[in-house]
């Protein structure tokens, strides 16, 4: 019979490094632009609201990890509470996740070694170290762990150093001046989309919760730490560079160090250095999100929603093809330059739906299992309905002033970005009708668990 299962080699720091390390990129870039939306003021409400959010999303998540810690991580929870299909759409909401958001960090990747390397054009750049991190996944986890941890520690000493070097440049009156509260309330929500590029992924690290060696005990550690880790960055990394005028102007991909520019002036080592730096913490999301998609693509593949040969494991115990597949889709996308942006979009739109039907899976289990073992429990019902509240306003934000607003230039016309999403949802519907609902493990196989499913006999 073939082992199916993964191999058990993480331990909290792994997992720290794995969910930080996932995120860290989001300091580097892409957050900036809702300076443009919001107004300094603004985006910081817009943080601080999206900050409350995760953190009290990751507490509530690892009382779900903790009680099944399985790679499918928010398909597993969905199916367990509301049945197969709703596992199937949450499953497919984590794709839009991790499967768009590494080629949007590929061509940030690939354009920061153009700036360091001219010779070496921003297409090249980008396809190559996409591919170099599909192939480092598979000598296996602990492994490609041990490289994620490095690159982000890598990336937390940049910010490190850019506190340093911002902190004493910082003037109140680039933070406050006429354009703080550009758009109102309004402005606020339009910002919310990018204030969740901070913390885009820090969930991922449950899709390696199979692979943790005590995961009722290790899961909490590690994912506490690390978004603690994340909420002092977002808290330095805005305010800094807002202080330092970053929120003036035309935004670029690369605002640290161009904030840093601003004050030191372009001959100094120091915007260089924190360029050089943010490479690492690039490499250490496209990685780290890597990771995360070859492991939900694998559960998927396992339970019987997607085809079977995507659950198959190398000899390093490792989802080959769940990492090759969904890979080439990737590369091809990252070499389509003019979807960047809307690549974001479909991320942080399939991160904020997945987000939400988390928090409606733990209420569901808390009634409908109550006896459910769970080593790890929230302060229930106040942070997870503080979750998927605020999850709602964010899904909302995202709709109304990013996914409805965003077109895909795609054989000479523009198509509106909701209709790629609406088209999507219907043919994987359609494919789960024909074929995924037909083709499910028992509830018992797949979880370890000795309960009924609804949808399964």
């Amino acid at each position: 019979m073939e082992n199916k299962g993964l191999r058990k080699a993480l331990k909290p720091i792994h997992l720290w490094g794995i969910t930080v390390g996932m995120v860290i990129s989001g300091q580097y870039f892409g957050w900036n632009y809702g300076f443009e939306k919001g107004g300094t003021l603004g985006l910081a409400i817009a943080a601080l609201i999206i900050t409350l959010f995760y953190t009290t999303f990751i507490f509530s998540y690892s009382e779900l990890s903790t009680s099944i810690p399985h790679a499918g991580g928010p398909s597993a929870y969905a199916r367990r509470a509301m049945g197969p299909f709703m596992g199937y759409l949450t499953g497919l909401a984590v794709l839009f996740e991790f499967v768009f958001a590494p080629p949007a960090i590929a061509v940030s990747t690939g354009a920061y070694i153009h700036f360091l390397i001219p010779s070496i054009p921003t297409l090249y750049g980008t396809v190559i170290v996409f591919v170099f991190f599909i192939l480092i996944n598979l000598i296996g986890v602990k492994g490609a762990a041990l490289i994620e941890m490095v690159a982000t520690i890598l990336a937390l000493v940049g910010l490190a150093i850019y506190f340093g070097a911002g902190l004493p440049k910082v003037e109140l009156a680039n933070i406050l001046d006429g354009n703080a509260m550009k758009g109102g309330w309004t402005g606020v929500l339009a910002a919310i989309p990018f204030a969740v590029w901070f913390y885009l992924a820090v969930e991922g690290g449950a899709m390696a919760a199979e692979e943790v060696e005590n995961p009722k005990k290790d899961i909490p550690k590690g994912f506490i730490s690390g978004i603690l880790t994340l909420a002092v960055c977002t808290g330095g990394t805005l305010f800094i560079t807002a202080g330092l005028g970053g929120g003036k102007g035309t935004p670029a991909d690369y605002p640290l160090p161009q904030a840093l520019t601003g004050v030191y002036g372009s001959g100094s080592f120091l915007p260089t250095t924190v360029a050089v730096i943010g490479l690492a913490g690039l490499i250490a999301s496209l990685h780290g999100i890597i990771i995360g998609y070859s492991r939900q693509t694998f559960a998927l593949s396992r339970a019987g929603y997607l085809p079977r040969f995507l659950s198959r494991l190398n000899r390093h115990k490792v989802p080959h093809w769940g990492l090759i597949v969904p890979g080439l889709i990737g590369v091809v996308c990252a070499a389509s330059a003019d979807f960047a942006n809307a690549l974001i979009i479909l991320s942080v739109f399939g991160a904020v739906l997945m987000y939400c039907l988390s928090m409606i899976s733990l209420f569901v289990l808390r009634k409908k299992e109550p006896y459910l073992e769970r080593p790890f429990k929230v302060s229930y019902p106040l942070v997870p309905g503080i979750a998927l509240a605020l999850g709602l306003l964010s899904l909302y934000s995202v709709i109304r002033y990013s996914v409805l607003t965003t077109r895909l230039p795609i054989l000479g016309f523009h198509v509106p970005l909701i209709a790629v999403i609406l088209g999507t949802f219907l043919l994987v519907i359609v494919y789960y009708g024909a074929r995924g609902s037909t083709h499910l493990r028992p509830l018992a196989e797949e979880f370890g668990s000795t309960g009924g499913e609804r949808g399964v006999g």
